[in-house]
């Protein structure tokens, strides 16, 4: 009996002793990750950085952090940011952010408020910490910018995980309800009259291939671009609006997407009326799109209802021979 008292003692002596020279080891790695940054001209600051959880997590605590990249103008600023894992398990950590913070561009600051946001990240057990699968839960998210727009969320989802098939590609899972989208892009639909402000329900299935791996180099250099989207289902409710989506589409270095996304679109005038409405259709163009919508529609043999592909080439987006507006330029800043 006494033998295992004694090696009970001597093992949480040694238990001990790993908890606090891993907490000490993992404060000390984040507080120089924050230097490095800072030497390479960041504004890259923490008022406390804190390790807890005695004697099972590695629970890190950052008060009062701010980040800033002077390569894109992007900055974070946060009054409390935690990094939880266990101490056994590292490289999984849940990453939980602040009812409140602030991203900031050279064009804008958004202040973001959340009843909770929180993710749980498994990196590969790698220096360079490789992002393997990814899950954020979002639930009452509202976003107000200082150029005069609001948007939210009332719960949303994310999910990634890194792909077996090809290098760099990771299947991506969006769903969300209660889709609030930016004031000023609903108002420019005919002053906000053409659709309700919410945005019922919102689902993405697509796997998408970027320029290299999503590790901490991406945050620390430069992020990894998009070369291809795969859409395997898009699914959303607006209003009266009802739309599916599947195509694929690659993307260059420019960000001009080129490809085909097949499209079912349920109350398909009012979405001819919204592309003029926001000017992304230019009037000249309304009858002749109506006219070729209206033929493909009866081919289905329901007029509200529109099966077509959209053809993306040269930075345009194209019904059949019909230019009918401007593809969005995809990079990530």
């Amino acid at each position: 009996m006494r033998k295992l008292v004694v090696i009970a003692v001597v093992l949480a002596g040694l238990w001990s002793g790993y908890w606090f020279i891993g907490a000490k080891g993992v404060e000390s790695a984040f507080n120089t990750w924050i230097d490095d940054r800072r030497a390479e001209g960041w504004v890259s600051q923490a008022q406390d950085v804190s390790t807890r959880g005695f004697p099972n997590r590695f629970d890190t605590i950052f008060s009062g952090l701010e980040l800033a990249d002077p390569d894109t103008g992007l900055a974070w600023r946060a009054e409390e940011f935690q990094i939880l894992a266990l101490s056994y398990q590292p490289n999984h950590v849940i990453a939980v952010w602040p009812g409140q913070q602030v991203i900031s561009s050279p064009l804008q600051n958004i202040t973001f408020q959340a009843d909770n946001f929180k993710g749980s990240l498994v990196f590969d057990p790698s220096p360079d910490l490789p992002l393997d699968r990814s899950s954020i839960v979002i639930e009452n998210l509202t976003m107000q910018s200082n150029a005069g727009w609001t948007a939210g969320l009332e719960a949303g989802q994310i999910a990634t995980r890194k792909s077996s098939v090809a290098p760099n590609r990771h299947d991506i899972h969006f769903e969300a309800t209660g889709l609030l989208p930016a004031s000023s892009f609903v108002q420019g639909f005919g002053n906000g009259e053409l659709l309700p402000s919410v945005f019922e329900r919102a689902l993405l299935k697509a796997s998408v291939d970027f320029t290299g791996p999503w590790d901490r180099h991406a945050v620390e250099t430069a992020r990894p671009q998009i070369t291809r989207i795969a859409i395997s289902d898009l699914d959303a409710k607006w209003g009266e609006l009802g739309l599916k989506a599947v195509g694929t589409v690659d993307v260059d270095a420019r960000g001009i997407p080129t490809g085909e996304v097949a499209i079912k679109a349920k109350n398909w005038r009012k979405m001819v009326e919204i592309a003029e409405a926001s000017g992304v259709l230019a009037p000249e163009l309304v009858s002749t799109v109506t006219g070729a919508l209206q033929f493909v529609a009866g081919l289905s043999g329901n007029s509200e209802t529109l099966d077509v592909t959209l053809r993306l080439s040269g930075g345009a987006v194209f019904l059949g021979p019909i230019p009918i507006g401007a593809a969005p330029i995809i990079r990530i800043r």
